[in-house]
């Protein structure tokens, strides 16, 4: 069994989307990240960067006791790897999902979290950020707009890549992206996705939790000033 510690975010989503996808057992752990949950001592110790999602796996590869881990990308290498699915074992076609995953946690997310804050949540208007993040996450489209040129999914066949950027890309209106527009081949690929029942169970772990995106005052406090509760 797996324990997720969750929230229904991007970056959540990425792992329930995976969870679902290749059949494991699992069980959600909420992590309110609205009401600082994320700082709690019991989620530091397996989350030392106090961000979500994280997993313990009671039943871990190699046996043993349970093993924690964090970090949205690395859960995602772990879970193909526990699973057998979604990451090659071919060198050339497993770093060609490797590296469209780094991609994406280096570039698709943070860029476009920035974008997302300066666009949504800042208290006023900045001109300079929101003209910065708005051309870097039109940018990143195009990178994988370009990619998807001829292919179904990011490398051919669906994988953890493909796992880790619909989740993003599900943003787009908010990110002041004309995709239907500037982006066919996005567009196609992401509404293919779509189509995929394991996907869609994934996505829609935790309505219970609220609508994403969402946020009172103290959640705002919270999640914009990254302080304890």
């Amino acid at each position: 069994m797996i324990d997720c510690h969750y929230w229904p975010t991007p970056n959540g989503w990425k792992i329930s989307i995976a969870l679902e996808e290749m059949g494991l057992d699992y069980r959600i752990v909420p992590v309110n990240i609205g009401r600082g949950e994320q700082f709690g001592p019991a989620f530091l110790a397996i989350s030392p960067n106090n961000r979500m999602p994280a997993i313990v796996d009671h039943d871990p590869i190699g046996g043993g006791g349970p093993l924690s881990i964090f970090e949205s990308g690395a859960i995602l290498l772990y879970l193909a790897e526990k699973s057998g699915r979604f990451l090659p074992r071919e060198p050339r076609a497993r770093y060609d999902v490797v590296q469209w995953l780094m991609w994406q946690m280096g570039g698709l997310g943070p860029m476009l979290g920035q974008n997302g804050h300066f666009r949504v949540y800042a208290p006023e208007p900045v001109p300079y950020a929101l003209d910065r993040y708005t051309r870097e996450a039109e940018r990143l489209y195009g990178v994988l707009d370009r990619r998807l040129e001829g292919r179904e999914y990011v490398c051919g066949d669906y994988s953890i890549a493909d796992m880790a950027c619909w989740p993003w890309i599900i943003t787009y209106k908010s990110q002041g992206i004309a995709m239907d527009e500037k982006f066919p081949n996005v567009r196609r690929w992401f509404d293919g996705c779509k189509q995929r029942p394991g996907l869609r169970r994934g996505y829609e772990v935790g309505r219970e939790f609220g609508k994403p995106g969402r946020m009172d005052a103290r959640a705002r406090e919270i999640l914009l000033g990254q302080a304890p509760s």
